[in-house]
């Protein structure tokens, strides 16, 4: 059972249809779930569609920029592999420990290091601003990328491959979960409380990572993790905020108005405005 498991995932980076319908499946279960328990009443520009339809236009181009940074991957996973170099090598990892400590260092250098630099280091900060403008915080938001941040999170994840060692099956074990959390912890879904704070002591949560898009500091600059919510509870970075308090969106940096103008947004990093 586990070399099948083990042998799909090691191909699988190079079936790119059957990543998009994981991908498109993910988006369309917890666009009709967010639908059916929505958490707050969103208030789109024009509509639903539309705000969608913006979101998955930088969707698109982050997923073309990560396919062409791929290759990239597989050749440092390679090189990890024949040069017994990272974590996995150097403590002798199985098969399970491998899938774990890759997932591990994924997560911390692909999720909370990249994220947390983003937020510290005012260059960057421009283009992660464009994820953060968004004032209805839905599945959709997930992937909601400037190119350049897109850019900016594969060479993070260059990163933590190389240490880990991660192989490819783990490296992609690891991808495939990261597309279906990252919909559903954008998603407007109105889970049980319990359910939700219980699953915040291992894994980002919804609501969790709500507090992080609310529009004031120094709840912005905060839950920065992708996946697994430890590197938040052990750095530090960790807040909570009632979802009834929340509010999607800027303070400042950004014109809220201009949310959903894809052509302002992509531009919006590098024109010169007061700080």
């Amino acid at each position: 059972m586990i070399e099948n498991i083990i042998q799909y995932f090691q191909t699988l980076e190079h079936h790119p249809i059957e990543r998009m319908v994981i991908l498109v499946s993910g988006l369309l279960f917890f666009w009709i779930l967010e639908g059916a328990i929505p958490l707050i009443p969103l208030h789109y520009k024009k509509n639903k569609v539309h705000h969608a339809g913006v979101n998955l236009l930088f969707t698109l181009i982050h997923l073309l920029i990560h396919t062409a940074l791929a290759i990239v991957i597989i050749e440092l996973s390679d090189w990890c592999a024949a040069n017994r170099f990272g974590l996995v090598y150097l403590f002798h990892a199985g098969i399970i420990s491998t899938i774990v400590l890759s997932f591990l260092t994924l997560d911390f250098f692909g999720g909370w290091l990249v994220h947390i630099t983003q937020h510290k280091i005012a260059f960057l900060w421009r283009f992660h601003i464009i994820h953060h403008a968004d004032n209805n915080v839905d599945v959709t938001t997930g992937l909601r990328h400037h190119p350049v941040e897109s850019v900016l999170r594969g060479l993070f994840f260059f990163l933590g491959i190389l240490a880990s060692g991660a192989p490819m099956y783990a490296v992609m074990i690891f991808q495939t979960i990261l597309v279906a959390d990252t919909a559903f912890t954008h998603a407007n879904l109105n889970l049980p409380a319990w359910l939700d704070k219980g699953m915040s002591y291992i894994l980002v949560s919804p609501n969790m990572h709500k507090v992080h898009h609310h529009w004031q500091q120094p709840y912005t600059d905060s839950n920065y993790g992708a996946i697994l919510s430890i590197w938040d509870r052990l750095l530090g970075t960790f807040k909570q905020l009632a979802p009834s308090k929340i509010k999607y969106g800027l303070d400042k940096y950004y014109p809220n108005h201009a949310d959903e103008n894809f052509i302002q947004l992509l531009k919006y990093p590098f024109q010169k405005r007061k700080e």
